[in-house]
């Protein structure tokens, strides 16, 4: 240790040596090597996530990025941790997603001191400071789910929210617009809403019950495709998943639009999906790592990738991607467009 300390004093001392850097984890920079940026994945469980993970490399080589990656599995502590070990890696940038946005303004702080600038993906922290967020206008994505099943039901009849996690801003987003929604345009409609905290096993217990006492129930809003296998599953056994030409059929807007959700629209089995940009994410994520890098900034107003840069407060600007509602039938429903299910366009069709 004492030598690993004298050789990185003499570094320090030579400094203006492009070749000595990075003593931190034992590198060599050399001039001309591309800015190496860190990436913390929020969790690998799941077939958007695992598409995130998957688009993340491909992105950062296109950008002429290089790459330092760590997941925190979905706890604030194991994010915390990853990030010292990103800065002891010496990244010129980090990208996270944080899935509890109310507590993460100390780790924000650490970073900025650093003079290390973040993007958050997916997620916006309800307090502190990043150089972007990227992200799809999730109040649209109730609002879309809302005004589906609204047309779907007629105004009338009983839908059940399966609701995220409300210590996320995605969570709380998605269940206010979506109550919103109904309470404005579909007053008919009583809508039971049950936190799930993005768990698919406490959703399938909570829409049981649901169906158990309310079996008259005809619509259900998951907000994440990981409750989609329990979702599906409860229907089943409640012989509730036939298609959407039978009077037993119960209307079922996901959202995330991953593979399988697409598939499912095309046979019958659910009918509406909200498409999360994920591919746009890791893209975009990454663009503007690079562009703080490079001291680049930016305002609010229209972007050339189709989205909307919108200032949410003093220091925070979220850029704001495109989310298409999707069905079978690419029709428009209470005035929301959608694609079809089997459109190209959409990342879900081109993942493996």
């Amino acid at each position: 240790m004492r030598l690993r300390t004298v050789l990185c004093a003499a570094a320090s001392v030579l400094s203006a040596l492009p070749l000595l850097s990075g003593c931190g984890d034992g590198t060599v920079a050399e001039a001309g090597d591309p800015p190496l940026v860190g990436v913390d994945y929020p969790r690998s469980d799941t077939d958007f996530w695992s598409s995130y993970i998957r688009y993340t490399p491909e992105f950062a080589k296109q950008l002429g990025l290089a790459l330092k990656t760590t997941n925190s599995q979905n706890d604030l502590a194991t994010l915390s941790g990853n990030v010292q070990t990103l800065i002891v890696q010496h990244v010129k940038g980090v990208a996270m997603a944080p899935q509890s946005t109310f507590a993460i303004a100390p780790i924000l702080a650490q970073l900025e001191a650093k003079e290390i600038p973040v993007v958050t993906v997916d997620t916006r922290p309800d307090t502190g400071r990043v150089f972007m967020v990227v992200r799809a206008d999730n109040r649209a994505y109730g609002e879309k789910a809302c005004k589906y099943l609204g047309a779907k039901l007629g105004g009338k009849g009983k839908v059940v929210m399966l609701e995220g996690d409300l210590s996320s801003i995605n969570g709380r987003d998605r269940t206010e617009a979506f109550n919103e929604c109904m309470a404005a345009h579909y007053p008919g409609v009583t809508v039971f809403g049950e936190a799930t905290n993005w768990d698919g096993a406490v959703a399938a217990q909570k829409l049981q019950a649901d169906l158990t006492a309310h079996p008259d129930i005809k619509g259900i809003y998951t907000q994440s495709s990981l409750a989609l296998s329990g979702t599906l599953q409860v229907l089943h056994q409640q012989g509730l998943l036939v298609g959407p030409k039978d009077r037993r059929h119960v209307f079922v807007v996901s959202n995330d639009g991953v593979p399988r959700e697409l598939k499912d629209i095309t046979k019958g089995n659910i009918d509406a999906t909200v498409s999360q940009p994920v591919d746009l994410y890791a893209k975009y994520a990454l663009y503007y790592l690079k562009a703080a890098i490079e001291g680049k900034t930016f305002k609010p107003g229209r972007t050339d990738h189709d989205s909307t840069i919108v200032q949410i407060r003093k220091g925070m600007l979220e850029d704001q991607l495109s989310a298409p509602l999707v069905t079978a039938d690419g029709g428009t429903y209470s005035g929301v467009p959608s694609l079809k299910s089997t459109d190209p366009s959409l990342w879900g069709n081109s993942s493996g």
